[in-house]
């Protein structure tokens, strides 16, 4: 029945945040980590500032978690049998929260890594650049680099072919970085061999051609390389 006064709406938003905490392993995951970074947050002292992008953060991907909820059980009910459109909308709705927490996460970097690294002589990073700006940027753009390219192919599961190969662009992506971070030639070179390894792997196993992991190990590394050389 349709609720007859504010009160009673706010009691059926209420049940429904309940049901979904109840029924949903991945939202509880969610309100763990939100109360984390609450009290992370209390106990640094952070500003106002940062205290208000850290609490808006988890609410949004506690908000994206709840509409992925509701989809999902929306879903449910039109269909129970298997149907490409039904899997679409659920991994899409799961997209959406994957995106939302990603983005939460890198914020929550930005703001409690200088609280949480103090003894590497950081600072609030929200008043100067964060260490390990230009590497896990880099990365990021490899990453995005990647999705669009799987798209445009449109071969393969994300995790599972395509082109290019995901795990080598990120393996050289990772290598590179670490080359350029002077963390000295030894580490590079075990590092380069890492990354090496996680490619041969991918053809080991079948999963991609040899044109997908050298087109992936070479966008990795020349897309870095070149975030590196431009923002360093």
């Amino acid at each position: 029945m349709k609720p007859e006064n504010w009160v009673e709406s706010l009691n059926c938003a209420i049940e429904g945040i309940l049901w979904a905490v109840k029924s949903e392993r991945h939202l509880r995951y969610h309100f763990v980590a939100a109360l984390a970074v609450l009290l992370l947050a209390l106990f640094f002292r952070v500003t106002a500032l940062e205290f208000f992008l850290l609490v808006l953060a988890a609410l949004l991907v506690i908000f994206a978690e709840l509409i992925n909820t509701a989809i999902e059980t929306l879903v449910d009910l039109v269909t129970d049998e298997y149907h490409e459109l039904a899997k679409r909308t659920k991994d899409i709705a799961a997209g959406a929260v994957l995106v939302t927490s990603i983005g939460a996460a890198i914020l929550g970097y930005l703001v409690l890594s200088g609280y949480l690294f103090t003894l590497f002589d950081s600072e609030p990073t929200l008043v100067r650049e964060p260490q390990g700006t230009v590497p896990i940027g880099a990365l990021l753009v490899v990453v995005i680099l990647v999705v669009l390219l799987k798209a445009r192919y449109n071969r393969g599961t994300p995790l599972h072919g395509g082109m290019p190969s995901g795990h080598s662009a990120i393996a050289f992506s990772v290598a590179v970085s670490v080359m350029f971070s002077g963390s000295g030639l030894l580490i590079s070179m075990m590092v380069l061999l890492l990354a090496i390894l996680v490619s041969r792997s991918r053809l080991l196993m079948k999963i991609h051609s040899s044109k997908e992991v050298w087109f992936g190990a070479v966008l990795g590394s020349a897309v870095t390389l070149l975030v590196f050389l431009c923002f360093n």
